[in-house]
């Protein structure tokens, strides 16, 4: 299966995600049966990356024009936390198992986003012809459905390609849990995980010290918007870093520390230090995103 992966993803742009995954109680109730639902339904996480991709190529080649997911299912990732000493499991919940978290695909809502983004980067004419006027309208329908619900803010996915944000980095520490992904001798991805309140504290912690150091730094402004995003979400979430297949050109990879030193450094007035791991973190990553613009 993780073969299978690999090899669909040859040729396509390297696409990272920064995820939330939440316990089941903080969806409304009428979403809670879908995801259980949903997460029975294929056994694996390679399962899930799979059925997205093979998901995603199938809108694009598909008749009439539409590619917007309908909205009919929804992908849902899992994964499966110990369980605190001071925490009481439930009936379908012990110590040794673990507790279970969700992260929705919500496919309808950000692949309206990136729509969005990408009309905003495009003329008029390229964008009509990208994604004609008619199927953005008729999407934009099945957004505006889902925002009327409660749990419509919470985009529990967020995605880049050609390379991850600094900003992402500043969440993660190297102690944190990584799962490395191999197959065929590649690495099809690392995944970094730590706890929500782990990831909140080490953002608010950047912020506090750019904003002395480096208010004009657009980093600052990232790092803001991504300790809004992540007051949204429940406090026993976890945060979870997918790398992807860019993987395989930067593992194992100190963007974390650089970006840490980096930030430690402005706070300390050392100009020195700062500048060396920007030229760190510089020389790993600006290759993957030259990459975008190579033919």
């Amino acid at each position: 299966m993780t073969g299978n992966l690999y090899r669909g993803q040859a040729g396509l742009p390297f696409s990272s995600s920064l995820r939330i995954y939440e316990p089941l109680e903080a969806f409304p109730p009428e979403q809670q049966g879908q995801l259980v639902a949903e997460g029975g339904k294929i056994s694996s996480r390679a399962a899930v990356e799979n059925a997205e991709l093979q998901a995603s190529l199938g809108r694009i080649t598909r008749s009439g024009g539409d590619p917007f997911p309908t909205g009919r299912t929804d992908l849902v990732r899992m994964t499966r936390v110990p369980i605190g000493r001071h925490a009481a499991a439930t009936d379908k919940e012990d110590h040794d198992a673990g507790r279970l978290l969700y992260c929705p695909s919500q496919l309808v809502i950000r692949a309206g986003l990136a729509a969005n983004a990408l009309m905003d980067g495009v003329h008029s004419p390229l964008a009509d012809l990208l994604i004609p006027v008619s199927q953005r309208d008729k999407h934009q329908v099945r957004i505006d459905r889902i925002n009327a619900g409660e749990d419509a803010k919470r985009v529990h996915t967020r995605a880049s390609t050609w390379g991850i944000p600094f900003s992402w980095f500043s969440l993660f520490a190297e102690s944190d849990r990584k799962d490395v992904v191999e197959s065929e001798g590649r690495i099809l991805t690392v995944r970094v995980w730590t706890p929500l309140t782990e990831a909140l504290d080490r953002a608010r912690f950047a912020v506090a010290n750019l904003a002395l150091a480096a208010p004009d730094l657009d980093m600052l402004d990232d790092l803001t918007q991504l300790t809004e995003w992540l007051e949204l979400f429940h406090i026993q979430s976890m945060v979870e870093l997918d790398y992807g297949a860019v993987a395989d050109k930067v593992y194992p990879d100190e963007s974390p520390m650089d970006v840490r030193l980096g930030i430690e450094c402005l706070a300390e007035g050392d100009m020195t230090g700062a500048a060396a791991a920007y030229r760190r973190l510089a020389s790993r990553w600006i290759p993957i995103r030259q990459l975008a613009r190579a033919s």
